[in-house]
């Protein structure tokens, strides 16, 4: 006994555990990730130069333009935007990033979609691009918006044989409202939503996400002056109803919305512009029993938008 006592004391202090370490290095490390995020090999060296690339280069302008690209910043965010579709070029991920099970269902939403790829930075990289944001090691790149012509929202129509059922947006800056518009839009057989250039919301991440993917089937043109796209929408024979609470016209009498309209909706707090309001051929106001003094862009569009329907039909 006393030499296999002499034998067990030949390591001083309390015998301290593997703490599970050596369970969890049995344990699979999941799939194999792919080469663009594997450090050293080729595909990763070509993607960081991409992405370095990418996140310096300046949107292009179209016909109707185009807006900056976006970053969707931080595990939680960038999981809820690629799951409710909103479309994206690129997804970075930070070089030995903690794999928690949010930074997975990423992964796996991106390479299920197909399209986007995948980019390994460093974490200074990814601080600059996002100018020192918290991004937890996750940035989802948007691609610029393709904002159509407001005389395409026409040409959209006349395609359809249909008369045009158009909403445009003035002094609406809450991207919500915006998704919310274009969702109620495509429901009820519109054929799109004209927003101004200046001083209003355009599709970002957040519209696209309200629109529960609407907005990849409905248009969203953007006017250099509203005031000019809505007279020229008058040119073409289409009746410009604008809402407004002490509006001249109840909405159930007005039978202007059976034939070619563009809705304007101001903003809840400003309503009409002075200049978009005196351009409305019809100021329209929806009656309110309950005595609220207004509604959001996104309901009252709605409301107007389903009594148009019901009277087309």
């Amino acid at each position: 006994m006393a030499a296999n006592n002499r034998r067990m004391s030949g390591k001083k202090g309390a015998q301290v555990g593997s703490g599970g370490q050596r369970r969890k290095g049995l344990e699979g490390k999941g799939p194999t990730p792919p080469a663009e995020m594997r450090k050293g090999h080729k595909k990763n060296r070509l993607a960081n130069a991409k992405a370095r690339q990418t996140s310096r280069r300046p949107a292009a302008r179209g016909r109707g333009g185009k807006s900056a690209s976006e970053l969707v910043v931080g595990r939680n965010p960038v999981y809820e935007a690629l799951r409710e579709g909103v479309p994206a070029s690129t997804l970075y991920v930070q070089q030995f990033i903690d794999n928690d099970e949010r930074v997975r269902e990423a992964l796996q939403l991106a390479a299920e979609r197909g399209g986007i790829n995948l980019m390994e930075a460093p974490r200074p990289e990814l601080d600059r691009m996002t100018n020192g944001l918290n991004h937890q090691g996750l940035v989802l790149q948007v691609p610029p918006y393709e904002y159509a012509h407001p005389e395409d929202l026409l040409d959209a129509a006349a395609d359809e044989g249909a008369d045009p059922l158009i909403v445009a947006l003035d002094g609406v800056t809450d991207p919500r409202n915006l998704g919310a518009v274009v969702r109620s839009v495509s429901a009820f057989g519109g054929h799109g939503v004209v927003v101004p250039e200046r001083r209003a919301a355009g599709m970002t991440a957040g519209a696209w996400k309200t629109s529960a993917g609407t907005a990849a089937r409905t248009p969203v043109a953007r006017a250099t002056n509203l005031t000019r796209a809505l007279e020229a929408y008058k040119k073409a024979g289409v009746v410009v109803v604008g809402l407004a609470a002490d509006g001249d016209v109840e909405l159930t009498e007005l039978e202007a919305l059976e034939g070619p309209v563009a809705i304007v909706v101001g903003s809840e707090g400003k309503g009409l512009s002075r200049l978009v309001g005196e351009t409305c051929d019809f100021r329209v106001r929806i009656p309110m029993p309950g005595g609220a003094e207004s509604l959001n862009a996104g309901v009252a569009a709605g409301i107007v938008l389903y009594e148009a329907a019901r009277r087309r039909a």
